[in-house]
């Protein structure tokens, strides 16, 4: 859940993207925006505990993300139209789409004082692509020459190193990828690719829970299952320098709890408003009520690993989409605030199609019906979902499973994870039992995030085990294509493929419905969803 914006699986439940839109928070105007204001300050944020240590390759879920992005800058950004923006990189040069030479910006340091140069990002690329360091992003690296020694398919490593990574000085390296990508530079803005100190290789592990960044913050401690705290770095050479003294990032049980503590003025910005507090949310805030767009989607994925779902005729999971009701739920369980999904790439960044998923997310019982009969049936005629129970879900997930049996008679129930950490934890150990819920929010705003990383066979996004040979050799040749224009459109063919292999069901498009406090101004919130800590402002 990012952009660049870390392979991220989304906690919470929220929907929508419109389109790359410049990033909006409440109205600031009167009085509150002439409060004078604390350059020291510090604010709080709804969180969760993150799944796994803070490494930059070893987060893949918004908990951990924010976190990430806060203590790390990577070579490039992007801006709210989508469009890169160098942020450590002076520049990042290709004339083939192979190779590719980086040039670094002077002056930049970690937060322990040493230089942040070539070398940093070419050792900090091998060490997480190795497969002994077991990085959950690690797949993200095999584009570049050498993956395939480093980390083989089958058999022991030939390399410890990737061959397509050179430093040429202090400043400069080149990156040689296997085969050319138009749109590699996209890739560049995800936290996978951020620099780390010498300092992390004495002790990853302590590194983990201690990083040392060179991010506009600095962290300060975590205390796990309660809080993180970071605090503005004061010799940060980037342009997005933090405009207050630092951050706490605290945990919440459920959303209900932390919007009743916005509201007391115990927390200062609220990332997600829970279904049952939509309703009433713009009233309770006014002008510090914010709904915005941003790129991210809700899906329910089968676990194509069971028993149940293993060799499944695709009919059966159309049929169970076309039971789900779409127009309805977001209209009243979650009030109008989500839009339903018509494919599998989230609004807003380049390549999203209209209606590429065509009939399967339509609502039509008697299809749905015919459709699951055609297909076999569902095995045990009896399904259930897995969702977070921290993330404001149980709502929806109810009413889903409530359209499907309505329309098919298919039982459905649900089967409620603690939290999203337990939740990611059963799904990557393959312990799910039916379906899943599925939320993705983009890692750079181009459609092949939305397919490649979650749908091809090796990518790490994919976690449902679902693999298919003609969409894997399509997904290569979109990479392999002329042009970032060439690709995108091949990539919009491939979506509209997979409508017929139903590799996950799509439900709604994801919308940032959130707010913040009396205490702060300027709260924005990116087009990962997430807010741009470093531009909130804190009042005295």
């Amino acid at each position: 859940m990012r952009g660049a914006k870390s392979a991220k699986w989304v906690a919470i439940a929220a929907v929508v993207a419109l389109g790359v839109t410049a990033c909006g928070g409440g109205d600031d105007s009167g009085s509150d925006s002439k409060a004078a204001v604390d350059p020291n300050g510090t604010f709080t944020v709804e969180s969760g505990e993150p799944q796994n240590p803070l490494q930059p390759a070893n987060t893949m879920e918004s908990y951990g993300s924010i976190v990430i992005k806060s203590l790390f800058t990577g070579l490039v950004d992007y801006d709210s139209s989508g469009k890169i923006v160098m942020m450590n990189a002076q520049s990042v040069d290709t004339k083939d789409s192979k190779t590719y030479t980086v040039k670094l910006k002077s002056g930049w340091k970690f937060h322990d004082g040493t230089p942040v140069t070539a070398e940093s990002y070419v050792k900090a690329w091998n060490w997480a692509a190795n497969p002994a360091n077991k990085q959950t992003n690690s797949f993200w690296f095999s584009d570049i020459a050498g993956y395939d020694q480093v980390a083989p398919a089958s058999g022991k490593p030939k390399a410890t190193e990737l061959s397509g990574l050179k430093v040429v000085d202090d400043s400069t390296f080149t990156i040689t990828l296997s085969k050319a990508i138009p749109y590699f530079v996209y890739k560049l803005g995800y936290e996978v690719f951020s620099p780390l100190p010498e300092s992390f290789y004495k002790d990853p592990a302590a590194a983990g829970q201690k990083p040392v960044g060179n991010g506009p913050y600095q962290f300060v401690s975590w205390d796990h299952k309660k809080a993180i705290t970071v605090k503005k770095y004061a010799g940060y050479e980037g342009t997005n320098a933090a405009k207050n003294g630092g951050v706490v990032f605290k945990n919440y049980s459920t959303p209900e709890t932390a919007y009743e503590d916005l509201k007391s003025g115990n927390l200062d910005v609220i990332t997600q408003v829970a279904p049952k507090d939509l309703p009433v949310y713009k009233q309770d805030l006014g002008s510090r009520a914010i709904d915005q767009a941003y790129s991210a989607i809700q899906t329910i994925a089968p676990a194509f690993y069971s028993k149940q779902w293993k060799g499944i005729n695709p009919k059966v999971i159309q049929g169970l989409s076309m039971a789900i009701d779409r127009d309805t739920i977001t209209k009243t369980v979650l009030q109008g605030t989500r839009e339903p999904a018509t494919g599998w790439v989230a609004k807003g960044v380049l390549g999203f199609q209209p209606n590429a998923a065509g009939d399967v997310t339509k609502y039509d019982p008697a299809k749905a019906k015919a459709l699951i009969k055609e297909g076999g049936g569902v095995p045990g005629n009896s399904i259930t979902i897995q969702y977070n129970t921290d993330g404001g879900h149980k709502e929806w997930v109810e009413a889903v499973c409530n359209s499907i049996t309505n329309a098919t008679g298919v039982k459905c129930g649900t089967d409620p994870k603690a939290d999203f950490q337990a939740d990611l934890d059963a799904r990557e150990a393959h312990e799910v039992k039916s379906l899943y819920r599925s939320g993705w929010v983009l890692d750079f705003p181009m459609n092949a995030n939305f397919i490649r990383d979650l749908y091809g066979t090796k990518s790490d996004g994919n976690q449902s085990g679902f693999s298919n040979k003609t969409i894997d050799s399509e997904i290569a040749a979109a990479d392999g294509a002329a042009t970032l224009d060439d690709s995108v459109k091949k990539y919009q063919e491939i979506e509209k493929q997979l409508a017929n292999y139903m590799p996950s069901i799509p439900l709604w498009y994801y919308k940032v419905n959130a707010g913040y406090s009396e205490k702060v101004s300027g709260v924005k919130f990116a087009q990962d969803g997430d807010p741009i800590l470093t531009g909130v402002q804190v009042k005295k």
